[in-house]
């Protein structure tokens, strides 16, 4: 069943995305990150699961542990992403991302950006806060899906 709701949330949700995917296949067509867009993703994936494993690397997306490290091994070498050994036996390595990363990362980032200052320039400061208050409940209590 379509709604308002349903239509204009859509909406949104295919406009970052699709912008989010330009970004990544321009990057990675130009050469300019050396990335392919698979990279590119796993990179993302990364990010999101915050300083992961390489067995939850490769859990979360579905993988194998040898594919997971295959796509960890490119990603280091290009200077993406170091290996931080972990706790006190050493015996894994957390993902953490470089500042290479971070850089072409900014590039989502600056367009949210201005996405939210469109956003506080077209409704008031109540209509945004009530916005903002509605996104923070969405991502906290409702976005989470059961494992």
């Amino acid at each position: 069943m379509s709604d308002a709701l349903s239509t204009s949330f859509r909406q949104l949700y295919e406009g970052i995305k699709l912008r989010f995917y330009r970004e990544i296949f321009c990057a990675a067509h130009d050469g300019s990150t050396g990335l392919s867009a698979v990279e590119a993703f796993s990179l993302e994936v990364i990010d999101q699961l915050g300083r992961p494993t390489v067995g939850q690397f490769a859990e979360f997306l579905n993988i194998s542990r040898s594919n997971a490290t295959y796509k960890v091994t490119n990603l280091v070498r290009l200077g993406y992403l170091e290996k931080e050994r972990s706790g006190p036996d050493k015996r894994e390595y957390y993902l953490v991302l470089t500042e290479k990363y971070r850089r072409q990362a900014a590039l989502l980032d600056d367009y949210v950006d201005g996405l939210i200052e469109r956003i506080r320039r077209r409704f008031t400061v109540a209509e945004t806060a009530e916005f903002a208050r509605m996104l923070s409940a969405i991502a906290s209590e409702l976005l989470p899906e059961e494992d």
